[in-house]
């Protein structure tokens, strides 16, 4: 006996089952979250001597204020937040910029070094932090750039440059060439046209840019640490929490603090534009 699709008993089984699955997973991702946040009122000595699943027997907020207002003569953690959302928006404005117009270029203007120069930056994707991180810091210090936020800026920027104009390039392709013709015969300068027609209509993928450049160089440890050798003043978030943790024992009160704030920023961006991203992914995965 064949059951009919539009069954209602079926129907309303089928939806209690995607709500569970719903559930479980969103409960796979909220929970660690919260647990690294609950654990972050607990003291070094009563993390370690009850269960790391227990609530906190007394709820110590003290390490909230003192990571963000060490005594004099530490560096407080406001020094590295502050420096994390200098690196990140920064990073974000020059890399949504930059790979607009170049993408902007290579789509539309038929040069015959714009393909080598393309291909270069695709090569780009491929290479990764650790094969060019000695030459890097080689550059940098040859520039007397090291312990410098600039020093760190011009490596986040150039990494991150390769995906976004590949992206950006596949986008604007998708632009008809009537739009951005009419505007010549109307007078606009390229720069214009750029400015009017192209980066507006590139804002899908331009915010789907902005969400993982913002992510990538909030979390990014490694160069940053690196090129900031002589000193806390330029050092990120990554770098605070590191302190953290030592060979011999980690202070875990502080180290899930530092943690805690760490990814309320991430979690605000997400919901701030949560509907950016689907909309984004969606027209970044485009092609013509």
């Amino acid at each position: 006996m064949e059951i009919k699709k539009n069954n209602p008993v079926l129907a309303f089984i089928s939806k209690i089952i995607l709500y569970i699955i719903m559930t479980f997973f969103t409960i796979m991702a909220i929970y660690p979250i919260l647990w690294m946040f609950i654990q972050s009122f607990k003291s070094r000595t009563e993390y370690m001597q009850t269960s790391k699943l227990a609530l906190p027997i007394n709820w110590n907020a003290a390490n909230y204020p003192f990571l963000w207002n060490p005594p004099r003569g530490l560096t407080g953690f406001s020094t590295y937040f502050m420096n994390s959302v200098f690196y990140a928006l920064v990073t974000v404005v020059f890399v949504v910029i930059l790979a607009n117009m170049a993408g902007f270029a290579f789509a539309k203007f038929d040069f015959k070094i714009s393909k080598f120069f393309h291909t270069l930056f695709i090569i780009g994707i491929l290479l990764t932090i650790q094969s060019i991180l000695i030459p890097l810091f080689l550059m940098i210090n040859s520039f007397g750039l090291l312990n410098t936020k600039l020093g760190v800026l011009i490596p986040y920027v150039g990494l991150g440059l390769p995906m976004a104009i590949y992206l950006c390039t596949d986008f604007i392709r998708n632009i008809p060439d009537e739009l951005i013709e009419s505007a010549r015969i109307d007078g606009a300068s390229y720069i214009r046209t750029f400015i009017s027609i192209v980066f507006p209509m590139c804002m899908p993928v331009s915010v789907t840019l902005a969400i993982v450049t913002f992510t990538a160089t909030w979390n990014e440890f490694i160069m940053m640490n690196l090129f900031t050798l002589g000193g806390e003043d330029n050092k990120a978030i990554p770098a605070a929490v590191g302190k953290y943790i030592g060979a011999l024992g980690s202070d875990s009160g502080k180290l899930f603090t530092a943690l805690s704030i760490s990814v309320i920023p991430i979690l605000i961006f997400y919901f701030v534009f949560r509907k950016q991203i689907t909309k984004g992914v969606a027209a970044g995965a485009v092609k013509g």
